[in-house]
């Protein structure tokens, strides 16, 4: 049976949420208070990591986290009120960090990963956006010795039990793949299978523009005026209140307000990140992570994209951005860097959940409610395969996939 279904939050999840729903002859609303894709799925590093297998867990090594604490590691930074408000969410990421458990997570989350480019490349041809799309693999670049043979055996690992390919680069090939670099490194692994996009935030406009061709409406609003009326979901808009039988919460990093305020206690924080673009220097070949210095040189249609690592704050605390500084400062010892096209960095938040799967499902105490968020770092990279499977359960058909990894109810047994 088609349903008339509100969809809240207009990223590259909750768009490719209103769009498959559309597709299947669902009557859709996009309700968002900007325009899509503007927020956290513009600011990402444009990659679609069909590599991320395992999710990012939280390092468990000393010497790591007393460098962290120190302010020391670019590769994070945090707000000490901040890390004191999330303590108890980040006990439970450093819990289901533990090998055995995250090996457990892994096994969900490459089921979803695995289909991340045949997702995208299926909404891509519908919205006529292959133009902006490389397939060219995603760079991992090592300044010492010992971290590259490490990576070198994992990536050996990751391909030997998920069948992703990747390609290892001596100093010598590195240098000859990246003239741009001019100081030496000590190689690279490249992961073949992974693609890039020059604008993150058009891709999500394409996939907009599809969604209303295919009959959807777009609406501007407040999501978080979301409620429940009788049998009925509605909430408040610039055209008026809106009805529908059913409703999604795709709000990415402001999910915990919405989900909070109707009860659920869920295992939510944000990490956020900044990114600025160089115009006029010189760009890496493919898009690459200083996988040493925890940052992402991605070339992009405004310039050369540099996006940082993660930094523990509140989603409104004011900007803080000495991680873009540390990685300018790095990114100047590999290439030429040319000057910055924004006068301030772009800030944004990313949503995470304290066992690092998305919460993708029924929410289980009020019927006709769905979750679709808490992706991480990854988004936009999971946007149209997590549409799919939320889309196969309002649905009332076999998932494509397990979804019980990602379902609500995971938490709200405890």
């Amino acid at each position: 049976m088609k349903s008339e279904i509100l969809v809240i939050g207009a990223g590259m999840v909750g768009t490719c949420t209103a769009l498959e729903l559309a597709l299947r002859g669902h009557t859709v609303t996009l309700l968002d208070r900007r325009a899509p894709g503007q927020e956290t799925s513009y600011g990402n590093a444009g990659v679609i990591q069909r590599e991320a297998v395992e999710p990012y867990p939280m390092p468990r090594k000393l010497g790591f986290l007393l460098s962290a604490a120190l302010g020391r590691d670019p590769s994070v930074s945090y707000h000490p009120s901040a890390v004191l408000a999330a303590l108890p969410r980040l006990w439970q990421y450093w819990r289901a960090s533990a090998p055995g458990r995250h090996a457990a997570i892994s096994r969900d989350y490459a089921a979803l990963i695995a289909h991340a480019t045949s997702e995208h490349a299926r909404l891509m041809q519908m919205a006529g956006a292959d133009a902006l799309v490389r397939r060219e693999g995603l760079r991992l670049a090592f300044r010492t010795g010992k971290p590259f043979a490490a990576a070198l055996q994992d990536a050996a690992r990751l391909e030997r039990r998920y069948g992703i390919g990747f390609r290892a680069l001596d100093s010598t090939e590195l240098a000859r793949a990246e003239p741009a670099f001019h100081t030496p490194l000590a190689g690279a692994v490249d992961w073949l299978d992974s693609w890039s996009v020059s604008d993150p935030g058009k891709l999500v406009e394409r996939y907009a523009a599809l969604f209303q061709q295919r009959g959807g409406r777009l609406v501007q609003g407040d999501g978080l005026t979301l409620r429940q009326c009788g049998a009925a979901w509605q909430a408040d808009s610039v055209e008026g209140r809106i009805d529908a039988a059913h409703a999604v919460i795709a709000l990415g990093p402001w999910a915990e307000t919405l989900t909070r305020r109707l009860g659920y206690r869920l295992p939510l924080f944000v990490k956020r990140g900044y990114h600025r673009h160089y115009a006029g220097g010189a760009q890496p070949a493919v898009p690459t992570l200083d996988a040493e210095r925890g940052y992402v040189m991605s070339p992009q249609s405004r310039g050369l994209r540099i996006t940082t690592g993660a930094e523990i704050a509140r989603i409104d605390a004011r900007p803080t951005p000495q991680q873009l500084a540390l990685a300018e400062q790095s990114a100047r010892q590999l290439l030429d860097l040319g000057t910055p096209v924004e006068p301030t960095p772009w800030m944004g938040s990313r949503p995470c959940v304290a066992d690092m799967l998305p919460v993708i499902g029924g929410a289980g105490w009020h019927a006709k409610l769905w979750f679709n968020f808490g992706h991480g770092h990854q988004g936009f990279t999971l946007g149209p395969a997590s549409a799919r499977l939320l889309a196969d359960l309002i649905d009332g058909v076999p998932p494509f996939i397990d979804a019980r990894g990602y379902s609500p109810q995971r938490f709200l047994a405890r």
